[in-house]
């Protein structure tokens, strides 16, 4: 299957939500984007993006994790405009889910980047490895989070940046791709 043709049918976040998120949805949704802020730092590293990176999302609206984590991709575009990202709805998907399974398991969000023109580069997702340590020191809990944020979750900080430091990772592989050096004279 060729990911990057579903690139096309995926959409920016708010099309996405007014799509297939409930009012309660999308009031999570905002409350999540509300409480993610990039450090300085953050900002300047996604300033100095220069590759264009096309990023499709497998989500669901409804899905806690995908709430939590998300948001993120928003702010990172918001400071790095190379970044096209686009979101397509699981259940509507079937293909892209059966392709984007981990584990044997539907999950979701997924990130697939690709290059500007239409090369996989990486795949990512279901939770990063912070969330995942959070987990696994309660060894308890709801298999889907309900996505409701919280200011005190103690590692919301570190998703953000789990998520960050792939996002950086895929421009490191399209900056220094010699392909895209070649057709960019760089």
């Amino acid at each position: 299957m060729n990911l990057f043709e579903s690139f096309a049918d995926a959409l920016p976040l708010p099309a996405f939500l007014d799509a297939y998120g409930s009012a309660s949805d999308r009031a999570r949704w905002a409350a999540a984007h509300a409480a993610i802020t990039l450090t300085d730092a953050q900002k300047q590293l996604l300033g100095r993006f220069t590759r264009e990176t096309n990023v499709l999302v497998l989500a669901g609206a409804w899905c806690g994790d995908c709430v939590a984590q998300c948001p993120a991709f928003d702010r990172f575009a918001e400071a790095a405009p190379v970044l096209k990202v686009r979101y397509l709805d699981r259940d509507e998907h079937a293909d892209v889910q059966q392709a984007l399974q981990v584990n044997g398991g539907n999950r979701v969000p997924v990130a697939v980047f690709f290059s500007e023109d239409g090369f996989e580069v990486a795949r990512y997702g279901e939770r990063t490895l912070a969330r995942y340590r959070a987990l696994a020191a309660q060894l308890a809990g709801e298999s889907c989070a309900t996505g409701l944020v919280s200011k005190s979750d103690p590692v919301a900080a570190q998703v953000v940046q789990d998520w960050l430091d792939e996002f950086e990772r895929v421009q490191w592989i399209l900056r220094l791709s010699p392909r895209l050096r070649r057709a960019h004279g760089d």
